[in-house]
């Protein structure tokens, strides 16, 4: 995989179907298929998988309560949930034959094979949508928490101080979109292409290094971008006189 844009699959009407949304259908279904499996399932005498899950999130929540305090949990539920999804669309570009199932295109003289299964991570439309979600999701937990008066004040004043910093903290806002959908998009993108190239130069035994790597790769980003959404609503939910207060 070298293209930065993804393969279009099938055109329904306006709507191209691509490889990275056939992906998205089954992160989705491995996300909330799980969910349903371990809430159908749950026992007081834990299993494997139940106990390895509950040691994850347990993990996980210790972790969002050290940050956002009292607001832990109303963020714990964006938190898990980006984490989960952003981790499994992460490893599901490593499924073994994943990205040779497939078919042949000819374009002239040349003949590729077209990817069914593109991870969603390496294509820049899903992690904007997902910085933009992160976004959208911190700002409505902002206006529930303080109220609309206080959540305006953050960023207009009659004080002329104030208000420049107010239009800072508006231009910070964007810029946290443009952080968060590169930088996951550059890692997960360029770790592909890695990938794929020593894939092609060495079938056997050579990658294995690289997966490995690819697989530490795709959990820190997904710690990376929960804990920068996570942090964005605590500070976002702390209201100007709490802040005063900690100081």
């Amino acid at each position: 995989m070298s293209a930065l844009t993804p393969d279009i699959l099938i055109q329904l009407g306006p709507v191209p179907i691509t490889n990275t949304l056939l992906n998205t259908f089954l992160v989705d279904t491995l996300v909330i298929g799980g969910a349903l499996t371990l809430k159908n399932n749950l026992k007081k005498i834990p299993g494997l998988f139940q106990n390895m899950f509950e040691l994850i999130v347990d993990s996980l929540y210790n972790l969002t309560e050290s940050v956002a305090g009292e607001n832990t949990a109303k963020i714990f539920p964006y938190f898990i949930s980006f984490f989960l999804f952003i981790l499994i669309a992460n490893w599901s570009g490593l499924l073994p034959g994943g990205e040779s199932l497939g078919f042949f295109h000819h374009t002239g003289e040349e003949t590729e094979i077209v990817s069914l299964n593109r991870n969603l991570t390496s294509d820049l439309n899903a992690t904007l949508a997902l910085a933009l979600i992160s976004l959208v999701a911190t700002h409505m937990l902002s206006i529930k928490k303080l109220g609309v008066k206080e959540y305006l004040s953050r960023f207009f004043s009659l004080n002329p101080i104030l208000l420049f910093v107010g239009i800072l903290e508006i231009i910070s806002e964007f810029t946290k979109i443009i952080s968060l959908s590169f930088r996951l998009f550059g890692n997960i993108f360029a770790g592909e292409v890695v990938l794929g190239t020593i894939s092609k130069l060495f079938a056997f035994v050579f990658p294995v290094p690289f997966m490995f790597l690819e697989i530490v790769v795709g959990l820190v980003q997904a710690l990376v971008f929960s804990m920068l959404t996570m942090a964005f609503m605590s500070v976002l939910m702390t209201s100007h006189k709490q802040e005063a207060h900690a100081k």
